[in-house]
């Protein structure tokens, strides 16, 4: 599968063995167009060279003329702006779809959780003053920082969002843990912070490692002995009867998630214990997805001009009825809490 907007590709794959055991594998793979590689190469500090001449390649049929060749070196020192100016530059077109930016806007929990979700998860988690938590992914840092002012936690969140970064750095001033509590603009996929922390952290945004298992891989790196991963992840509540049912619920396939019982079943395949869990409720989904409505409405009233202005307008008019419809009768959203073994 491919979408268009967040220009992923998604591939599922079903190993299925003698006894009837079926597993599970996916992949996801972000794709640029070709003048946007040329950017990427630049923004990193490379100057572009004349392209090779063959374009013959070695490849299956299934990618045949689907290939193409950038050659590219690294600027000489003399050529190169400082390190600073390179980040700021390459992080200026760093950011999510736009759609994303106009309708969570106003939220500060990006997810069905509400504040008394986050509140039961801190609590049940049973964190003392001190503890080191990494957030890829922190969105408008709503937990963190709520944390940080309940339990006296310190963390560092990432978002490729501009925006919610910054709403997340006002949120810590606010609540007076901007010492305890830091905001980062970048792009989550890979990152590892340096010193090991107690909680690592990856709530709905798990398509930053190309899914949960690749996200749990990640979020080891940073984790110490001992600690514990928080995975968010929606689960299918009634698994759809067909694929047109589950399209209709804004995804892009049956199998980009599982039911319950076997979501939590992966998790001990992958070698994890499930020590908690809490998930969201129904008032948690109205209020994540009906704040769209009136936030996406007022951005028409004051944007009527906005080249945009069409693409929100299609997305307010299906998406109270996509909600009512199919999304709150088929999709479940949680946060579970994993131990490795």
């Amino acid at each position: 599968g491919w979408d268009e907007e967040a220009q992923t590709s998604s591939t599922q794959f079903w190993a299925i063995e003698a006894n009837g055991q079926t597993t599970r594998f996916g992949s996801q793979m972000t794709a640029w167009r070709d003048d946007e590689y040329v950017s990427l190469l630049d923004n990193a500090g490379f100057n572009l060279l004349p392209p090779p001449e063959s374009h013959d390649w070695p490849v299956s049929e299934t990618f045949e003329g689907k290939l193409f060749a950038l050659l590219a070196e690294k600027a000489k020192a003399s050529e190169e702006l400082p390190l600073n100016t390179q980040r700021n530059k390459r992080n200026s077109k760093l950011d999510i779809p736009r759609i994303f930016t106009i309708s969570e806007s106003e939220h500060r929990i990006h997810n069905p959780f509400t504040e008394e979700k986050y509140a039961t998860l801190g609590r049940v988690l049973r964190m003392k003053p001190g503890t080191r938590i990494l957030d890829l992914g922190s969105g408008s840092g709503e937990m963190l920082c709520t944390w940080a002012w309940d339990h006296g936690i310190t963390g560092t969140g990432i978002d490729m969002s501009s925006l919610f970064t910054a709403q997340a750095k006002q949120r810590a001033e606010e609540l007076g843990v901007s010492e305890r509590v830091h905001f980062i603009h970048n792009d989550a996929a890979g990152y590892v912070v340096d010193t090991k922390c107690d909680i690592a952290a990856c709530i709905g945004a798990t398509w930053i490692a190309g899914g949960i298992v690749g996200t749990i891989k990640l979020l080891a790196k940073s984790l110490r002995p001992g600690g514990i991963i928080l995975i968010g992840e929606p689960y299918w509540r009634h698994v759809p009867a067909t694929e047109e049912i589950a399209e209709a619920c804004g995804v892009s396939s049956m199998a980009d998630f599982l039911p319950l019982p076997e979501l939590v079943s992966s998790f001990d395949e992958q070698g994890y214990d499930v020590v908690e869990m809490v998930l969201a409720d129904q008032e948690g989904w109205d209020r994540y997805e009906a704040a769209k409505w009136m936030t996406m409405r007022r951005w028409l009233e004051e944007n009527p001009d906005d080249d945009f202005a069409k693409d929100v307008r299609a997305e307010l008019t299906v998406a109270p009825i996509r909600h009512v419809r199919w999304t709150r009768e088929y999709l479940g959203w949680g946060v579970f809490a994993l131990m490795p073994r």
